[in-house]
């Protein structure tokens, strides 16, 4: 098998979202070229695609999140205020316009749900697997495939594969140290095949770092296990993944605030007096003015912390009814506890503090399997399947209380004895999605794809403590369709285009979609609100020509029926905020993407995307009165230009990259009146492969260095949510990106 077939077995398994296995089993032979391949350009797909190995994410510092690897691709935009990119109430990725909730992510198939940082159906990659354990990220930039287990993929997919055990019995171990006393352990034992046709690895990862600034500790402990067992000439596999993290929040920040108070400014953690100080002068317990260059009650807090527990797990059976029939069936279970907390100066501890800890609590239980039946007959590729999901979320606000003398409590531990629960709800989202396609072989040169996914989801609340709001809305489509060709021109030119329609169904939380208003508010949109939709048209060229291979394509998107809180109702005091309609969104825009192997040992990688993301239309209130005059306006955080690249050199013994990533002016406010400039990333990785003795040979020394220049910039922007203007600088929704970090890592394999 040569190495382009090796690419378009894995374009197909993704066309396709079976799991990996049976383009795994194939590959297992012949796996180590691909370890050296940094970019995957998506050879044979119908639709923009590309990917990136695990060569790609090894060259980052270890426990750096896989969504940061994949910002080299085209179309893709990523921001996070620390230097892993796993903080997540700081981690954005945006693609062609469209914000990470309107995205799908799948872990082997497995629906992650929209990785958002209060998600209700899912959970981040960055908790679902360590890093090292990836084999591959594959990004579909438009609409994602048929098969794809998401309800909210409008804007494009983002698949994670899972390494595959090794063939031979052994142990990876990887220890790190480096900036703000970063420590992190990683390591995996290894069975190898045995005689059964079994094989297993099981890892351990700990982390632990302070924050960059201010005081707080950002730790993880994760244990990651697979198996793997021959049937026949199909196989089963499984895996179980647990994780706690527990990560201090960095303080969000305004332009005032970084004007009067700085860049490194930040939560009062550990200065308990001046906490105090603060919260009692707003709370009419003291007098004078507030310390130093504090003006508001809101330029600070004591702490503020997110808490995730997480165990998730899959079965999988891969199996060929007949040589030409294969069946692909994965189930899963999904279990989460969560706590997002904050110490606020609005609530007081009775006989207490003058503030009290407010958490949003999650609570996540759900299971679902994903099939697919794909057929060979004659020149068609036929593939159906099903996925169905039941997915319980429990959501609730409470309040603990603090003593005065010292907090009493800590900010990184689950919270327990409340002192009052101001609400409380119970979510069932019931989930059913039915695909089927078909791959026609016209001729040798020409290949014609097309289908239609079903896509139906039920969501119901019930009140258990707090303001009632009960009933159910429902999200259906029974006919999403999907069509493209692959032409090739020769060997190494292909053109490609497809055409794609798709849906996002609603949130089932208390504070995001049609549950987020009052009954009388849901009882007034229950019947009228649309979901959001897109239709997504691409037309490329990919290209493999001696030293040089990549691709440029071209695409226009329409969202429709995009959904935004509006007050309901003529203005009356009381009238209840709900979700609205309120237009449409144009994009057009031109991704392109290369490497250029300069010689075996040195390549360049690049990318550049142009991306126009306009809002159709001005919102309006129900009396018919302009709210916002968008029409015509930029995105909010859809940066126009992207900018990426990357020298590579590896002689097998020596490695070394240098990259810089430039994103540029977004926009935070709907009205454009407030944005944040452009900037530009440097880093480099450095490290060195022994060979020689048994203690030499598999150990490996790397170094890395994030924003190389020591930049200082907003990375995160909407991290309160978005506003429509800003005039003043006060929206505090920006977050500051890290300075420069300095790590180092030893690897040995044994």
């Amino acid at each position: 098998m040569n190495h382009r077939q090796l690419i378009l077995g894995t374009a197909l398994a993704t066309l396709f979202a079976v799991s990996p296995a049976f383009a795994q089993t194939a590959q297992v032979a012949e796996a180590a070229p691909m370890l050296e391949e940094i970019i995957v350009y998506g050879r044979g797909e119908a639709r923009q695609v590309q990917g990136v190995t695990q060569a790609a994410i090894a060259l980052e510092a270890p426990g750096t999140s896989p969504l940061k690897a994949i910002e080299n691709l085209p179309g893709v935009s990523f921001q996070s205020a620390d230097p892993f990119g796993a903080y997540e109430w700081s981690t954005r990725i945006t693609i062609r316009g469209f914000n990470q909730n309107q995205l799908g992510f799948t872990l082997d198939g497995v629906p992650l749900g929209d990785m958002s940082y209060g998600n209700h159906n899912g959970l981040h990659i960055s908790r679902a697997i360590s890093s090292e354990n990836i084999d591959q990220v594959t990004v579909a930039q438009g609409a994602g495939s048929l098969a794809t287990a998401s309800t909210s993929n409008l804007g494009g997919t983002v698949q994670f594969t899972s390494r595959r055990p090794a063939k031979e019995a052994g142990a990876y171990i990887a220890g790190t140290l480096g900036s703000e006393k970063t420590g992190r352990g990683f390591v995996r034992l290894e069975t190898g095949e045995l005689s059964t046709g079994t094989s297993a690895y099981v890892s351990y990862t700990r982390q632990n770092a302070d924050k960059w600034k201010g005081n707080g500790v950002q730790k993880q402990d994760q244990l990651n296990f697979k198996v793997v067992q021959t049937v026949g000439e199909g196989e089963i596999s499984a895996w179980v993944n647990w994780s706690d993290r527990a990560e201090n929040d960095y303080q969000d920040l305004s332009k005032e605030m970084i004007n009067r108070l700085g860049y490194n400014w930040d939560n009062f953690a550990k200065d308990w007096a001046t906490a105090l100080r603060v919260a009692d002068i707003y709370n009419g317990l003291a007098t004078g003015p507030y310390p130093g260059k504090i003006t508001s009650v809101d330029d600070a807090y004591y702490d503020a912390a997110g808490l995730r527990e997480d165990t998730i797990g899959a079965v999988n059976l891969a199996y060929p009814l007949t040589d030409a029939v294969k069946l692909d069936v994965t189930g899963y279970a999904h279990k989460n506890d969560g706590q997002g907390l904050w110490f606020t100066p609005y609530v007081v501890t009775p006989g207490g503090a003058p503030m009290s800890i407010r958490t949003t609590e999650y609570g996540i239980e759900r299971y679902g399997a994903v099939s697919q039946l794909t057929a060979e007959i004659g020149d068609h590729t036929v593939s159906g399947g099903f996925w169905f999901e039941q997915n319980d979320f429990a959501h609730a606000r409470r309040f603990y209380g603090l003593n005065r003398a010292s907090p009493g409590r800590s900010s990184t531990q689950f919270q327990r004895g409340a002192m009052a629960t101001q609400w409380q709800y119970d979510f069932d989202t019931e989930t059913r999605q039915f695909n089927l396609s078909d791959s026609w072989k016209v001729m040798d040169a020409l290949t014609v794809t097309a289908g239609f996914k079903a896509v139906k989801v039920e969501n119901t609340a019930k009140t258990l403590v707090g303001p009632v709001k009960n009933g159910t809305i429902k999200a259906k489509d029974n006919f999403l369709p999907q069509a493209g060709f692959v032409y090739e021109l020769t060997n190494e030119h292909q053109i490609f285009g497809s055409y794609a329609e798709n849906i996002r169904t609603f949130e089932s939380s208390n504070t995001g979609g049609p549950f987020s208003t009052s009954q009388d508010g849901f009882n007034a949109i229950r019947n009228s609100l649309e979901p959001e939709t897109s239709r997504t048209i691409e037309l490329g060229w990919r290209f493999n020509a001696g030293i040089v291979k990549g691709v440029v394509a071209a695409y226009d998107v329409q969202f429709d029926d995009r959904l935004l809180a509006l007050t309901l109702g003529p203005g009356i005091v009381g009238n209840p905020s709900a979700l609205q309609n309120v237009g449409g969104v144009s994009t057009r825009g031109i991704e392109a993407g290369a490497t250029i192997e300069v010689t075996d040992a040195v390549s360049i990688v690049a990318s550049y995307t142009y991306n126009d993301s306009t809002y159709d239309d001005n919102v309006f209130s129900a009396t018919g009165a302009v709210t916002a005059a968008t029409d015509g306006k930029t995105v909010v955080n859809a940066p126009k230009n992207l900018l990426r690249g990357e020298l590579k050199y590896d002689d097998g013994n020596l490695y070394a990259s240098a990259s810089a990533a430039y994103t540029g002016k977004r926009y935070y406010t709907y009205l454009n009146d407030a944005s944040v400039e452009g900037y530009t990333l440097a880093e480099i990785s450095l490290g060195y492969r022994f060979e020689g003795n048994a203690w030499a040979e598999g150990t490996e020394l790397q170094a890395n260095v994030t924003n190389l220049f020591d930049k200082k910039y907003i990375s995160t922007i909407g991290s309160n949510g978005f506003t429509n203007s800003d005039p003043t600088g006060t929206s505090q929704t920006l977050l500051a990106g890290a300075p420069r970090q300095f790590f180092v890592s030893v690897k040995k394999q044994f």
